[in-house]
């Protein structure tokens, strides 16, 4: 079972793989219990259903689909993740999200070490990551990224997640301009490098080691010698 990070987008061949460890997780005699979790302004379930759309577009429609929809000022009870076969973290603003979870960080971290599937959309990438990437757009007051990935936050800012991957994740990279973030979080020591995803682009840890489902790139970023290195990373569609 695997740790499954989308860099946002609905892009059906991002999810598949998520789908078939869903199914592979629960005895055969049992219907897979996904709990599915956002963190959204006002607190509407319309997000969550569209994650529930993009996991069950094949066909999966057999799964026990358990809705936890919060407002941003909200947390969320650590018990909804206990006895389910699969985690799904939605996406909106990244800080709400850590925010609502944080009390929740040891019980997944715990299920997800049992072999619970994790999806993290977005912002459920991100604080996924053990230093997580919550915002901001300037590093000491100089800009380097765009306004709109900023999350509502000036300077960049860096907090423990739940610890499912020991890079730090960046999203939307090729839509929203949030790799230039990476890159100058790298330089500037604050992370120890990372990965960014585009959208429609899922980057799956799991016993195997590392792959790439999905649409776009993985942007893999780490210090060299000579400062950062980039590259990049696509799926064999």
């Amino acid at each position: 079972m695997g740790v499954h990070l989308v860099g946002g987008g609905f892009g059906r061949t991002a999810f598949a793989p998520f789908t078939a460890d869903v199914r592979a997780t629960a005895p055969d005699d049992e219907t897979p219990v996904v709990v599915v979790v956002t963190v959204r302004e006002n607190g509407g379930t319309g997000h969550a259903r569209d994650l529930v759309e993009a996991i069950t577009a094949d066909g999966a429609a057999a799964f026990d689909i358990r809705l936890v929809a919060v407002a941003e000022d909200d947390v969320v009870d650590p018990a909804v993740f206990d006895g389910v076969h699969a985690i799904v973290i939605g996406g909106g603003r990244t800080p709400a999200y850590h925010a609502a979870l944080e009390a929740s960080f040891d019980r997944i971290r715990a299920a997800v070490a049992g072999g619970t599937p994790y999806l993290g959309f977005s912002a459920g990438a991100m604080i996924a990551a053990e230093r997580a990437i919550l915002g901001g757009r300037l590093i000491g007051g100089v800009p380097v990224a765009p306004e709109g990935v900023s999350q509502r936050l000036d300077e960049l800012t860096i907090a423990p997640g739940i610890g499912l991957v020991d890079v730090s994740v960046d999203v939307h990279v090729a839509q929203w301009g949030a790799l230039s973030r990476l890159i100058a979080a790298t330089e500037a020591g604050a992370v120890d490098g990372g990965v960014g995803l585009d959208e429609s682009t899922t980057l799956i840890a799991g016993p195997d080691g590392l792959r790439i489902a999905g649409e776009g790139s993985v942007w893999r970023v780490s210090p060299g010698e000579d400062g950062v290195v980039v590259s990049s990373d696509r799926s064999a569609l």
